[in-house]
């Protein structure tokens, strides 16, 4: 089977407009003929969304710090074989990660995947520094390929002039591949956690075929496939997943619950689970054959009060004797009660001692490795796992006395314990990603 090449979209910063460009290029080579493999560096579950829709074919999330390299592997090898071209988006600027070193940067990706770099520079306020400022980047590391730059929010003719002549002065073996104009029509709304999930945007066709001819008409697409490269990666990688939680597995899926990594998802179903998925928010129950059941995260939030409303679902919830899992979200639903934005306490399903509020904010974001305390559905006590916390919720109450996880930040820093379990039921707000690799407790 053929290997494709891959490129990957970074950026000096965050918000210099490397989703709506990824998107743009994703749909216009599709329209091509190309058959487009969607990923995405780091913890993410919005950005993807949008990947499908351009390229439709769901993606991949590729982490260096939370993957074990199996896994990466393995996920690497998916995205490369079946298709034509991997497109991946960066993370927040190229080098910025958990250190001052770059440790699970979009750079770090691209050292380890020999994927070409296409820098996208914010041009607004920029006109003969950006030749400087990309020299920078590209001379910061001597283990990364630069494919070229995309010039973004470019003003007139004029401008993108004096842009491609400061980069080719200060830099000159990096290419100009594109000048991309300001344009109101290529902004995505956002809320809390980042864009507004793709399923809840109607005119999300019309936008992506908007940014295809966008990147169509300014974008050199043919000199930019032209620099795509294979990864480097251990073929047919032998990876032990995560084990599933059950051997047939409800999985709650609306626009309440829409954070479920479809890399773990794929990983449950190839282990043997089938996977059902029901509506909470349409007030249905799991199904009746099911030995388990997955709340994943999402926005609960701004749906408590149909989930407060939701009878049949609380009931079967209540009543259901197999093991129940959630995540962030899910574990707030879990949890007695969710107090929304406006101060309005709504009744949960009451399975977990916690107690949760969004009348005052605070964000809560970073990489996490967590201590399993005891046997429970996730494996054994001691079991490492790696994954991440992003939310604005705030704990009102939990019990303490039956902790889910003990936790330590991405530098090692102990933070605790974590979630809880009671008996069958278990959650947290950190997501899972992979296994450690490792298995011993936090001495």
């Amino acid at each position: 089977m053929s290997i494709a090449g891959g490129l990957i979209l970074a950026a000096p910063a965050s918000g210099s407009g490397k989703t709506t460009l990824s998107l743009g290029l994703m749909r216009a080579f599709g329209r091509q003929g190309l058959r487009v493999a969607p990923a995405k560096c780091g913890p993410d579950y919005i950005d993807p969304t949008y990947h499908a829709a351009a390229a439709r074919r769901a993606g991949r999330n590729l982490d260096v710090w939370a993957m074990r390299p199996e896994t990466l592997d393995a996920s690497i090898q998916a995205l490369s074989e079946g298709s034509d071209i991997v497109l991946c988006e960066g993370v927040m600027g190229l080098f910025d990660g958990i250190d001052a070193r770059g440790t699970g940067s979009t750079a770090e990706l691209a050292a380890r995947t020999g994927w070409p770099i296409v820098l996208v520079v914010d041009a607004r306020g920029l006109a003969a520094s950006a030749g400087p400022l990309v020299s920078g980047f590209v001379r910061a590391r001597n283990d990364l390929v630069f494919a070229g730059v995309i010039f973004n929010r470019c003003g007139g003719p004029s401008h993108v002039a004096l842009l491609r002549e400061a980069l080719a002065l200060a830099c000159p073996e990096v290419p100009c591949l594109g000048a991309v104009a300001r344009d109101a029509a290529l902004v995505l709304p956002e809320r809390h956690l980042g864009l507004v999930p793709a399923g809840e945007q109607p005119g999300l066709e019309a936008f992506l075929d908007g940014a295809a001819e966008t990147c169509t008409r300014t974008i050199d697409l043919g000199a930019l496939a032209a620099t795509a490269r294979p990864a480097h990666f251990a073929r047919s990688a032998a990876v032990e997943p995560l084990a599933p939680i059950g051997s047939r597995i409800a999985v709650a899926r609306d626009a309440a619950f829409v954070f479920a990594y479809p890399a773990m998802l794929d990983a449950w179903h190839e282990s043997g689970a089938e996977i059902v998925f029901f509506s909470p928010l349409d007030d249905e129950a799991p199904d009746a054959s099911c030995d388990a059941v997955f709340l994943p995260g999402g926005y609960p939030e701004l749906h408590a009060g149909r989930l407060a409303a939701a009878g049949n679902f609380a009931k079967a919830m209540r009543r259901f004797s197999g093991s129940v899992y959630g995540e962030c979200g899910g574990y707030m639903t879990l949890g007695r009660r969710i107090v929304d934005s406006d101060g309005t306490s709504h009744e949960m399903l009451g399975l977990l001692p916690v107690e949760t509020s969004f009348a005052h904010r605070r964000l809560h974001l970073g990489y996490r490795e967590m201590t399993l305390d005891s046997d429970c559905v996730l494996g054994k006590a001691g079991t490492v796992l790696r994954g991440h916390e992003f939310h604005y919720a705030s704990i009102l109450a939990q019990d303490e006395d039956a902790p889910l996880f003990h936790a330590r930040d991405a530098r090692g820093a102990p933070l605790g314990t974590a979630g809880c379990r009671i008996g069958r039921v278990a959650g947290s707000f950190q997501h899972i990603i992979d296994r450690a690799g490792h298995s011993a407790p936090y001495g």
